[in-house]
Order: C-alpha cells, then sequence, then structure tokens
C-alpha cells in the first residue's frame, strides 16, 4: 500500500518562537487514525527561531534522533551530556529511565530547521544514553546512508531498536535510488522535489506511508536534487 500524506495535511502548530508541522498526532494535536506508521511514533518537522528553543523538559522509554536540515541546535541533559547539532550530524538520545533535556537555537540571527523522529525502544527501563556523529563524509559518497540503526550498520549512530533503520540520502539533481523492502517505510522528503514510482512528484514536505509496498525507485529532482528521510521498519 502507498499512502501519501501531503505537506499542508499535516497538523500544524504555529507560535511566536515555533513553526512545526507534525506527521503524527502530537501534543494537542490528536487523531486516533493518524498516531504513527509502523514503529515510528513521531516526525516533527521544525522551524525554532534565533535564540529561542525546547526549555528543559523529560522524556521516558523513547528513541529520540534529531536530524538538522540548516542552523544549529544546542542540546543539553540531566546526563552531563552537551552538543551542537548541525547539518550532517547524526544524533540519538536513549531517554531510558527518564532523562531532562533542552533543545535551544544557540544562534542570534538564525533560525535552525531540523526533523525530530521517535520511535520506541525494543527493551524499555534502559540507562538513558546519548550519541552523535558526524556523517557528511558518508552522505557525499551519494545514494541512502543509514543514520540512525538498531541492526548494527557502520557509520550509524545506535538505537534500542532491532526492527527500524533511518536512512537518509542528500541527492544529486537527477539521482535514482531504490527504497528499502520492508513491512513499513516512512519516507518524509525534507528538501527539495522527488519522483517515486507508484505515487508521482512528492515536493518539500510531503510524506508517504509504504506497507509492504517492495522496493520502489526513486528519483531526484532534475535540477536541484533533494533531501529525503527514510525509516525501513520491521
Amino acid at each position: 500500500m502507498i499512502d501519501i500524506r501531503a505537506a499542508d495535511s499535516r497538523f500544524h502548530t504555529r507560535i511566536p518562537w515555533l513553526d512545526s508541522r507534525h506527521s503524527f498526532s502530537f501534543g494537542h494535536h490528536y487523531d486516533p487514525d493518524n498516531v504513527g506508521h509502523g514503529l515510528l511514533l513521531v516526525s516533527n518537522d521544525d522551524r525554532v527561531r534565533a535564540g529561542t528553543g525546547f526549555s528543559t523538559h523529560p522524556h521516558q522509554d523513547m528513541e529520540i534522533v534529531t536530524w538538522v536540515l540548516t542552523g544549529e541546535l544546542e542540546h543539553k541533559d540531566s546526563e552531563g551530556n552537551h552538543g551542537i547539532i548541525y547539518p550532517g550530524l547524526a544524533q540519538r538520545m536513549s531517554a531510558g529511565t527518564g532523562i531532562w533535556h533542552s533543545e535551544m537555537n544557540p544562534s542570534g540571527d538564525t533560525d535552525v530547521h531540523f526533523v525530530q523522529m521517535w520511535v520506541p525502544p525494543d527493551t524499555e527501563r534502559i540507562d538513558p544514553s546519548y550519541e552523535q556523529l558526524d556523517i557528511n563524509g558518508e552522505l557525499a559518497k551519494g545514494g541512502l546512508v543509514p543514520v540512525a540503526s538498531g541492526k548494527g550498520h557502520d557509520a550509524a549512530i545506535k538505537i534500542r531498536q532491532r526492527d527500524a533503520v533511518l536512512w537518509a540520502g542528500r541527492l544529486t539533481a537527477g539521482e535514482t535510488i531504490t527504497v528499502p523492502d520492508a513491512q513499513w517505510v516512512h519516507l518524509f522528503v525534507a528538501r527539495g522535489n522527488v519522483t517515486l514510482e507508484g505515487a508521482g512528484l512528492l515536493v518539500e514536505g510531503d510524506a508517504v506511508r509504504l506497507t509492504a509496498a517492495g522496493e520502489l525507485r526513486l528519483t531526484a529532482d532534475a535540477v536541484d536534487g533533494a533531501e529525503v528521510l527514510v525509516w525501513e521498519m520491521g
């Protein structure tokens, strides 16, 4: 099954410091028929104004992956972890038994644009942990690159969910890739436009939920290329 979700159909939160589009139910936005796809429970496309952000707040028993598209995001947590996340730096926080963290835009004049995604762990009540890894070198080689993996992929941050892998692709103009064949796949067009076999043209912010759809060909825009995020889930 191929289920296309247009960018403007997503839940929308807009307040002075945040412009966020939610692919699934989140916060006060709730639809019992839209609470996730496979293991993916949250996929938020966030734009945070300069000098603002998410102040310290708690999480528990969730694998949280953050992918910055433009700008920088500063992470601090109750375990003593501190990092600046920038484009191409994969970041994962395992909330486990409980963790408090903040995510702030450290810039005084530039907004930060990022996608944050949540999947449940395969084992609950683990110790909280944090990992970040620069994979810009791998992305520059083309194709899909594993960003966060529970399957032991090299050059990827590790998540405590053995049935999930997040892939990213910075696709050059006209580049064609194959979307993985899995029980559940979630494709998000982070930047640019693409054409997906069986779905047609997809623009920035569009998402497609695939259920046992097989391997599908995806081609980036012939002029500007594209950036995509693909969750492969068993």
